[in-house]
Formats: C-alpha cells, structure tokens, sequence
C-alpha cells in the first residue's frame, strides 16, 4: 500500500469479480461436486471444502476497510471504529509503508481498565509481535486454522505483492460461506451427535457476571480471561442476559468511559443495537441444530443452559469450527497469544 499522504485514517472499497456483496454466491462449486461420497470420507468434507477454496473466494465484491496510522490519538481511533461501524482496523506505519497490526475493541478495554480516570493522551505505535495476517490465495482451511491457533477473531488478507489490505476475515464470514453449501455435500454422521457427545465447548470454569457487577469488574473479567463475551447471571445461577466485548464500543460512542462504576444492567441499557435476547442451546442438542442456530442469529457464541436456564457452558464460533473443520482433519492447535497494540504515552 503505498500511501504517500500522512493521513490519519483511511478507508477504501475493495472490489473483486468473483463474489456477491453480503452473502457470498459462486457460480459453482466445482470441488465439491467430485468430493468422494463414501462414508469413510464424509468426516473430513468440511475440511477439504475449506482446504479447496482460496480466502479471496470470501472477499465480497465491495466492502469497507478502516485503516489508521499508528499516529492517530487512541481516542479518536476508537471515536472512527463507532462512526464507521466496523469493529477493527489494521495499523499501517507510515515510516515502514506496511501494516504493522491491529486495532480491535480488546485493546479499547485493555486502555480502560489500565488508564480508568487518567488524564494521559495515548496515540497508536508499533505492535509487539508481528502482525498475524493471510494471503488471499491461502486456502480457508488456512485462515481458520490461524484465527484458532493465535486466538484472534479477525484474520487481515493482505496481498503479498502490494501490500493492499483487502478485508477482515472473521469465524462468522467463513461459517457463513460454509453453511451456503453444506445442502450440496453428503452430511458426516458427526452432525447428527449431540455437543455432549462430542464435547464440544467450554463446560467448566465457565466466566460470568451479574446484573449487579460493577462495568469496571467486567472489563477487567474480559481482560484476565480472554473471553468474548460475558453471561449475566443473577443469583440463582439462571442466565438472564450477556455483555460482550462488542458492547463496551457503546462506552466510546456514547462518550460515557469515564464513568465505569455502573453496574452491567445499567450499561446494557445502552445498547446501539436491538437485543433479541440470549441465544441458548442445551448439551443434548446436535452440532447440525447448533450450527443452523448460530449461522441464523449471527451471533458469536451460544449459552449452554439446563432446564431450568442455568448456565451450563459456552459453545462459540471457534469450538464449532474447530469441531466442523479442524478436528476431522486431525489438526490440534497449540494457542498463542494474540498481537497486543503498545501504546505511547503522553502527559
């Protein structure tokens, strides 16, 4: 990317042949059509689905990418992301003429909770460690290997010869683009087994807050666990709602992060967006009803519940990913940390 400007922020359209805008149509799906259909092979069809399509296949044909210098003020970074309504954007360093990281809503609570209450102005630098990006000739199978093993949940495709970022993958867009075909390929039997049957999720030490949790406790909770989204529980173990990382974005639209000792049930009044409600699930359902549920609420996790709405577990994009797509192909990730965003300081 060759940006000759000292602009603080930069949006482009990206625009590619192949796919439709929103959700992604091929012409045909050549791959699939002389998978072998025996049952043998029928465990493994989602991962050789994934290992025969490239990530530009995903690309849609127009989309908006946020891209911010490493210059830019912290605060004015985090006002872009809600007046663009993305939720993440690559860093690019001027000096280097390259994309150095990431900016997403995990490094906004890792600032409020550092610097709550303090007067400092912070601007973006370097990062760390190596920014961890794909090429669009990779196959998706690689891109959904990389969200897992590094635990991140926005993968940038980045052309290797401009240095163009292209788009932001996500373990929603590539679930999505699964789902568009599954009714053309033979369904493994794995489908029809229950979450308790194969273990898929998380069941034990389970994170979770309560309607009368201070906002402050929460985003330290989201910073020490590393998790996405937190169930609200009340007393009595039922789940009665869920604040997710994508919620605290409202603190930065609504101009109201220095004022964190509200408790969740007051912050969650603020929500930008209409609440349908906790999206549930109970172990003894099958990934295939699991899978429907997730893909048509286009939610990032489900709450495990019991009969009686207690929390049971959390079953999230990447543990039925790794379920769909991984696990068949016997690959076992080994977790590293995500890129972390250093910020300079100024008094």
């Amino acid at each position: 990317m060759n940006q000759e400007t000292d602009t603080h922020t930069h949006t482009h359209t990206h625009t590619s042949p192949q796919v439709g805008c929103g959700p992604v149509y091929l012409t045909s799906v050549p791959d699939v059509e002389h998978l072998d259909a025996s049952e043998e092979s029928e465990r493994d069809i989602y991962t050789r689905f994934m290992k025969s399509h490239k990530c530009y296949d995903i690309i849609p044909t127009s989309s908006k990418l946020v891209v911010f210098d490493t210059t830019l003020q912290v605060k004015k970074a985090f006002f872009a992301l809600v007046a663009n309504g993305v939720r993440a954007a690559p860093l690019w360093e001027s000096k280097k003429q390259s994309f150095v990281g990431m900016l997403t809503i995990t490094d906004f609570i890792n600032i409020l909770t550092r610097y709550y209450k303090s007067p400092m102005v912070l601007y973006l630098q370097e990062t760390f460690k190596p920014l961890v990006h794909i090429s669009p000739d990779a196959s998706i199978f690689e891109a959904v290997y990389s969200l897992i093993k590094n635990k991140i949940h926005r993968l940038p495709v980045i052309d290797p010869v401009s240095g163009n970022a292209l788009y932001i993958l996500t373990h929603k867009r590539i679930l999505k683009f699964l789902q568009l075909f599954v009714c053309e390929m033979p369904k493994p039997a794995f489908m029809k087994q229950t979450l308790e049957e194969l273990a898929v999720g998380t069941y034990s030490n389970i994170a979770y807050i309560h309607p009368d949790t201070p906002l402050i406790t929460a985003l330290s909770v989201f910073t020490h666990r590393r998790v996405s989204a937190l169930p609200v529980v009340d007393h009595n173990g039922k789940v009665v709602d869920i604040y997710s990382k994508f919620d605290v974005i409202n603190l930065a639209a609504e101009k109201t992060y220095n004022n964190l000792d509200v408790t969740v049930t007051q912050a969650l009044r603020h929500r930008s967006q209409y609440f349908e409600g906790v999206m549930k699930c109970n172990k003894l359902e099958t990934l295939e009803t699991i899978v429907d549920r997730i893909v048509k609420a286009e939610v990032h996790r489900l709450v495990v519940v019991d009969d009686e709405s207690r929390i049971v577990g959390i079953v999230s994009l990447s543990d039925i990913l790794q379920a769909l797509v991984l696990t068949p192909a016997g690959t076992h990730t080994h977790t590293h940390t995500h890129t972390q965003v250093c910020f300079m300081v100024v008094f």
